[in-house]
Parts: C-alpha cells; structure tokens; sequence
C-alpha cells in the first residue's frame, strides 16, 4: 500500500512548488524510505472537437509555440498527452526564477519576494528577499527533507515529519506540499468528463487508485480548450468534500514556456483565506551547481 501524507497542492513553483512549489499532485505520495540527513555542505472517454486556440496569443516576438491541435489526435482530445503536459509544465532539469508569494487573512496580508532555484524534482532552494523583516528567510528541500533558516535567530532548523502539514511561511501551502513525491499518471485514474462552462474548457476527473492513502480522494481539472493550460483544479477529501480550489491565469512567455504566472490557492474552511504566487522571472536553460542546495549555502542566504 502507497502512502501519502500533509495537505497540499499542486505546481507551487518550477522551483519549488514545480519544483515544489510547482509538481505533482498534492497530498498522494508513493511510499518510500526517508532520504538520509544531508551532509552539511554537500487515463478516458473519447470526445471529438476542434481545437480552438488559447486566450492570449503570443506577442509579435515571443518564441513560436505549437500548433494549437497539438493535443488533438483524429480530431479528439488526446487525454494522456495533456495530463502529462500538466504534470511536466513547470518542471525542468534545473531552473532559477523569481517570485512574490501573497497571503491573504481577513485581518492580514503579507507579500514576500524570493527567488528559487531548483534541480531536478529532488532539489530546491528558496530564499526570501523583501521584505526587509523577512530578508535571508531560507528554505531547503533535499528529497524529503525539508531545512528553514531563520535568519533573526540565526538557525537552521529540519521539519520533522510531525510538521509537515503545518503551514509554509504562513500561507495555505504546507510543508508537505513541497517534499510530496507523487504522479497524476500513476496514483491517478483519469478521465474525460467533457465540456466545462465554468471556466470554458475541458474538465478532467482523476480517482486516486487503489492502494493509495491520502488526503485527496479526486481531483476535477479544467484545462484550456487546446489543452495546453491548466485553469481550474478543485481537491475533494475522503468524504467527498471540496476542501480546496485552485486558479491559473495571466499567461505568459518564459524562456520559451507558455505558462500560468499566476496561481491562487483558496481553502473551502477559511472564509476571508488565500494565497497568492506570481512568477515574475522563470529561466529554464540555466545550469545550477549542487552545491547551491547545502546547509552551508542555506545559511548564507542571508
């Protein structure tokens, strides 16, 4: 039997959320045994129709993209070909960007600004640039293990697995949300549902399959009509519930990606409660060294 723990989400970045905060689905995670402590230092029913093109062609000198039928095979929605277009959107062999995360409280909003590099799926690094108070705020995601360094203390501390679904930087994200290891291709049945009206789009139903323990029992995706962007995803627990939303929107060109820059993460239980991440720089063709994900560069973040 697999194993999942935390209550997350999906794509928070190509660096950590697609890194983590950007990469797999939320909260349905393989089993596996937890990675040594890091040496200091080092499927679908067949539905036929055009494919209209996306909102938001690009502008005169962005890189060209594919045809707007490239997930359209004899006319009909090719359904494994966008779900694995989804789950690989934000990811990347290594990757640096730039971000401003928002957190939204009835009483309360912060914005942080950070810029992320990632490795791989294994490797991320985060580090908090503005505001001034939060400046040098660090995290470290190593495989599963997961390092904060708070610079007013000057300390590093590892997440225990007792905090994993205790919140990340105090937004709806958890820390499990970025060590989770999880496919939509192998812990998910996936289908076709057909039109969505709300936002337009293709609606895609995934089950968690057997076996799978965790805290989100489906997943219902709307993706754009050419099946090229992710709009909508709604989590629903193990009775059923909708527990969560998530929104894409504002698309645009990164290193010759077209992608959703911004994401909003809205909970079902907190009225008044989101968080907000907006990329505002993503380089994919950038070579990030392994020693930029140590807790010695960890704690020189500051």
């Amino acid at each position: 039997m697999r194993h999942a723990a935390g209550a997350g989400l999906a794509l928070l970045a190509p660096a950590l959320v697609a890194a983590a905060l950007i990469v797999g689905p939320p909260h349905l995670a393989r089993a596996r045994e937890p990675a040594a402590p890091l040496p200091r230092g080092a499927e679908a029913p067949e539905v036929s129709a055009p494919a209209p093109p996306d909102a938001g062609t690009p502008q005169t000198g962005q890189p060209p993209q594919p045809p707007d039928d490239a997930f359209f095979k004899d006319g009909k929605l090719d359904l494994d070909a966008v779900v694995a277009h989804f789950e690989d959107l934000y990811r990347s062999t290594s990757s640096v960007g730039e971000a401003e995360l928002t957190v939204v409280k009835p009483r309360r909003t912060r914005t942080m600004r950070m810029k992320m590099w990632t490795r791989g799926r294994e490797k991320a690094l985060i580090v908090v640039q503005a505001p001034p108070r939060e400046k040098g705020t660090a995290t470290l995601k190593v495989d599963r293990n997961l390092w904060n360094y708070l610079p007013r203390i000057r300390r590093t501390i590892r997440i225990p697995p007792s905090m994993m679904l205790a919140s990340w930087m105090g937004s709806d994200f958890t820390n499990e949300d970025l060590v989770r290891d999880s496919s939509y291709r192998e812990d998910y049945a996936h289908r076709l549902m057909g039109r969505s009206q709300d936002p337009p789009g293709w609606l895609i139903r995934f089950d968690a399959k057997p076996g799978i323990v965790g805290l989100w029992e489906r997943l219902e995706l709307v993706v754009s009509d050419s099946g090229r962007i992710p709009l909508q995803a709604k989590y629903f627990d193990r009775k059923g519930r909708l527990a969560r939303t998530l929104y894409w929107d504002e698309v645009k060109d990164f290193d010759g990606r077209r992608l959703p820059s911004h994401m909003r993460l809205v909970p079902e239980d907190e009225e008044g409660h989101r968080t907000e991440m907006r990329y505002l720089d993503l380089d994919f063709k950038v070579d990030v060294p392994d020693r930029t994900f140590s807790l010695s560069r960890l704690e020189q973040s500051r």
